[in-house]
């Protein structure tokens, strides 16, 4: 109930709790089966997890080069933006056919922890290797797959040990 100075403590909780259960969930794939009680084993998650990459990684990979050498976006902001693509395309895809988990909101800010964790790494690795080597369209690729298997690696294992794992 109201007092003359504001809204109760019981007021405020019940608006909390129905504001909780109005807050969407984070964007998924469009699919309808219940896949989620199925549990895969480690080498199907990890052949999953490897396609998945792949096709992440050309995301990533594919919108940093058109922005850097197509565009003339600065290496670092151009890595970044392709960086959150790729991961993006990660997590949707991994998130239904790699781990078959279900919605979550935790598992999304989790993943989002993550993400940003990698993305430190990732960008760190590229931006040092990528002025470390000579200038070129070959070494920024070479710096690309050193950095990227740095942060597959870390992904992959807190994904499987952590993220997945919560309900």
């Amino acid at each position: 109930m109201s007092t003359p100075d504001g809204p109760s403590h019981d007021d405020w909780s019940a608006q909390d709790e129905e504001l909780q259960h109005h807050v969407p969930l984070p964007v998924e794939l469009p699919l309808t089966e219940n896949i989620a009680d199925d549990a895969l084993d480690l080498k199907t998650q990890v052949i999953r997890f490897l396609a998945t990459g792949v096709l992440s990684a050309i995301v990533d990979q594919g919108v940093n080069l058109l922005l850097h050498f197509v565009f003339g976006m600065g290496v670092t902001l151009a890595k970044a933006i392709g960086f959150v693509l790729g991961t993006t395309t990660a997590y949707l895809i991994n998130r239904r056919w790699t781990f078959n988990a279900s919605p979550s909101r935790a598992r999304f800010f989790a993943v989002v922890g993550l993400y940003a964790a990698t993305f430190a790494v990732q960008v760190g690795i590229y931006t040092w290797l990528y002025d470390a080597l000579p200038d070129g369209f070959w070494y920024a690729n070479v710096a690309f797959v050193i950095a990227q298997g740095t942060a597959t690696v870390i992904n992959f294992i807190v994904q499987r040990t952590v993220i997945f794992k919560i309900r």
